[in-house]
């Protein structure tokens, strides 16, 4: 079975967007804006809002709608509803922590495109039978990190991931180094302690720091 052909864009065009997705709870929908822009002067354009939050569809809303040079998508969507409410939002890729057969059919009769989250050969195997080649691995470090990515590649040489979950810039150029990786995510580019002091200039900072750390 093939993916569905409406996604506006496909994973693997996400994937090769750049290195490192940062992964942003949002708290408030004043803080979305400036958050978004100091990620894009830093040259990252690909964010993962997190719908940790309960602003999370609002702040999707708002950066679609006010940067469209930015590539927005949703993260921790676990089903069907959660997936249309952020098509709607304006989302332009969710990703799942984990997966069902309904969230990955769903998946291929919508609009944006899903990477769906795997930690196990059985998860990606599902995945896999309903035609899905880039997947989230979560949580990273506790599922094996490098050395599992690594193991997974041998098999299934053909599948790319994004390792999301104790990701940070000691390990970062590890993963980035296995074949089968082209991207992670992190959380630590927009801490809370950056976003309470609205210290915008430090979140360029530590992106620049980072793409340049990968190179």
């Amino acid at each position: 079975m093939t993916v569905s052909k409406n996604w506006q864009i496909s994973p693997k065009e996400l994937f090769a967007m750049g290195p490192i997705v940062p992964v942003l709870v949002i708290k408030n929908v004043e803080d979305a804006l400036p958050i978004a822009k100091a990620l894009l002067a830093s040259g990252i354009k690909v964010l993962e809002v997190t719908l940790r939050t309960p602003s999370a569809l609002e702040v999707i809303r708002t950066i679609a709608k006010e940067l469209p040079e930015a590539v927005v998508g949703a993260g921790t969507v676990t089903n069907r509803e959660m997936l249309q409410h952020c098509a709607d939002a304006g989302a332009k890729f969710a990703i799942s922590p984990g997966l069902t057969k309904d969230l990955l059919k769903a998946g291929n009769e919508g609009d944006i495109a899903l990477i769906p989250g795997i930690s196990s050969i059985s998860e990606m195997m599902d995945a896999i039978d309903l035609g899905y080649d880039h997947l989230k691995f979560f949580p990273a470090e506790a599922s094996g990190g490098v050395k599992a990515i690594q193991s997974i590649g041998g098999p299934f040489p053909d599948i790319r991931f994004c390792p999301t979950g104790g990701i940070n810039p000691s390990n970062v150029r590890d993963y980035l180094a296995l074949p089968n990786v082209a991207c992670c995510g992190g959380s630590w580019l927009v801490t809370d302690d950056i976003v309470k002091q609205k210290n915008w200039a430090a979140i360029t900072d530590l992106a620049t720091q980072a793409l340049n750390h990968v190179k």
